[in-house]
């Protein structure tokens, strides 16, 4: 398989000489974290993310004020997770990672539970709550992009010189449990092939960044399809939540970080359905998902400025 040079992993940076447990105050003769007798002060402890000083707030190092404005939500994030910033590259991969996520509907599960906590007359951000407590499902909750990126790791772990990528990927699709008929990442109870999958997939293309991990789930469709056979119907393609996986890894986001990802993007939708639920719908109501009805504006494209 050939190597597309993946975007290298990143380590956080310990923020050890710069974060201060005691408020930014440190005496000249006691270390940070330890006692005047230099044994471990279990009081501190010790963060690399931020640092908040009079006046002065870094973030991974950074001047919050420094980074408003010149950095995109969604690299300011991958700084957080990260602790460096992303190349303009992996920026503009990590916005459409965001923006790939941030609402599928009025049924899943997260929705539901945000909405019927809204309908009560509630505040917001217990609507928000429990749409968040609903995520980590396998069944488009975002789990699946964890369970995706563990798998697509285990598989690039067997490839080597006598095992080539499709070999490896053969391996893993014959251990998935008949019950589960598919892996992680593939299907989708409503679309045959996923909008979102094949854009972030054409992007991550497109800006080189088609790494190990998108290279090798795109052997595993390959062996899904071959296996599909003279079946009837569409073999199982890549989901939304596989071409994150794929991507995450590619970019240096580990299977916790690309979770917490999922979490972050789809965190505006759930507020905007549970906003709704208040100012369009009678309180106190029974939410049954298979009786809405959409009447929001009908497809319109992007101007031209936006292309």
């Amino acid at each position: 398989m050939p190597n597309r040079n993946p975007a290298p992993r990143r380590t956080p940076r310990a923020g050890g000489g710069s974060s201060r447990g005691d408020g930014g105050r440190r005496t000249a003769t006691t270390k940070p974290g330890r006692t005047s007798s230099g044994s471990a002060d279990p009081a501190t402890w010790h963060t690399g993310i931020t640092l908040i000083e009079p006046n002065r707030i870094l973030v991974r190092g950074y001047r919050i004020d420094d980074l408003m404005g010149r950095t995109s939500f969604a690299e300011a994030v991958y700084l957080l997770l990260t602790g460096d910033l992303p190349s303009h590259a992996v920026g503009r991969l990590m916005d459409a990672l965001l923006v790939s996520s941030i609402d599928h509907g009025a049924t899943p599960p997260s929705t539901l539970a945000a909405c019927n906590v809204a309908t009560t007359g509630a505040p917001i951000r217990a609507s928000a709550a429990a749409g968040v407590l609903a995520f980590g499902s396998p069944l488009g909750g975002g789990g699946g992009i964890e369970a995706c990126l563990r798998f697509l790791n285990e598989g690039l772990g067997l490839i080597g010189d006598w095992v080539s990528a499709d070999d490896a990927a053969r391996r893993l699709v014959d251990q998935v449990p008949a019950d589960d008929q598919l892996p992680p990442g593939f299907g989708h109870r409503f679309h045959t092939r996923d909008p979102r999958a094949t854009r972030l997939l054409q992007l991550a293309l497109e800006l080189e960044l088609d790494g190990d991990h998108v290279q090798f789930i795109q052997s595993v469709e390959r062996v899904i399809a071959e296996r599909h056979g003279d079946a009837p119907g569409e073999p199982a393609h890549i989901n939304e939540e596989g071409a994150v996986a794929a991507i995450c890894g590619d970019i240096g986001l580990d299977a916790d970080q690309a979770g917490a990802l999922f979490m972050i993007s789809r965190l505006p939708g759930v507020i905007a359905h549970a906003l709704e639920e208040q100012r369009r719908q009678p309180p106190m109501r029974f939410i049954d998902p298979s009786g809405h009805e959409y009447d929001g504006p009908g497809e319109r494209r992007l101007p031209e400025t936006r292309r």
